[in-house]
């Protein structure tokens, strides 16, 4: 398997397709968001790159959940493996591709984990703290378990904070013993881009998404009846473009504080990617800014 990584903007889904068309492969995505149905423009799901010289590359993953679900990592191993099976079942290679660092962690290093489920108890004892306060709490939980799981990415609202506790607490007291994943051979690939540049790609990006009716997708997300609270839960656009639309800020307030945001995110994967290669991972860093051959062309190098 042949992982693409990089944070957001830097155009790994295009590099992905481009890939997967080259060398016969599809692509599972590894985005914690974007398996969500009807959070297309928010999510950056950016469907026309999978179409590679008027063909379509074969995607899974995406448009799995209905959107005000709960999805999870534990989930997620699920139906990867899946995919995966089905993929390499009908000879074909996988490209995984994802800017959610804990997701493609958790594949290719076989995490074990284990469905978490509500602590009522807890989640009463933790209401009314702030995300300052708990952050705090979960580095602690993650410093006794151990934990590689959670990065600040991950945990951007109070109710993420909580989950995350929720699930530290509950893996400290059930170690878990079977991963449902195999041990795979993967080529990782990080495609880095030039702090300037993917900063005016990320300002360049919200403009032209907020263009395509982002707004009026959040919009339509709550006239389905999806609650305000399950949409900001999902962070970043979900998060500053649902708060503008119930009042709470201004147009202007929620273009500066998402964009400072996605900022902030982007630096955020930018550490886990570090992270990861502390941890033991090699990844082989390609520059954004090469001709699309010549990165297709260096992975291939690698790959065989």
């Amino acid at each position: 398997m042949i992982a693409i990584v990089g944070p957001t903007a830097c155009g790994k889904t295009a590099l992905a397709a481009a890939l997967a068309a080259d060398i016969d492969a599809e692509i599972i995505s590894a985005d914690s968001r974007q398996v969500y149905k009807a959070m297309d423009i928010g999510t950056g799901k950016d469907l026309a790159d999978y179409t590679v010289h008027g063909r379509q590359v074969p995607y899974h993953l995406i448009d799995i959940v209905q959107p005000g679900e709960k999805y999870n990592i534990f989930q997620y191993q699920h139906d990867f493996i899946k995919a995966y099976d089905d993929i390499t079942s009908r000879g074909k290679n996988v490209v995984l591709c994802g800017g959610s660092g804990l997701y493609v962690e958790s594949v290719i290093k076989a995490y074990h984990l284990a469905s978490v489920p509500e602590n009522k108890e807890l989640r009463k004892r933790l209401e009314g703290r702030s995300l300052a306060e708990l952050s705090a709490m979960l580095q602690q939980l993650k410093r006794q378990n151990g934990s590689v799981m959670h990065n600040i990415t991950d945990v951007d609202s109070v109710q993420r904070a909580i989950r995350a506790i929720e699930i530290e607490t509950f893996n400290g007291e059930h170690p878990t013993e079977s991963a449902v994943i195999p041990s795979i051979d993967t080529l990782v690939i990080g495609v880095n881009i030039d702090r300037e540049e993917r900063r005016a790609k990320i300002t360049h990006r919200l403009k032209a998404r907020l263009d395509e009716g982002m707004v009026d997708e959040i919009r339509s997300l709550l006239a389905r009846g999806i609650s305000a609270a399950d949409l900001i839960y999902y962070g970043l656009e979900y998060k500053y473009v649902t708060e503008y639309v119930i009042g709470k800020l201004t147009y202007d307030e929620m273009f500066r504080q998402l964009e400072i945001a996605i900022h902030q995110f982007a630096k955020r994967q930018m550490t886990w990617f570090r992270g990861m290669e502390r941890r033991g991972t090699k990844i082989h860093w390609i520059e954004a800014a090469w001709p699309m051959e010549t990165k297709i062309e260096e992975i291939k190098k690698l790959w065989h």
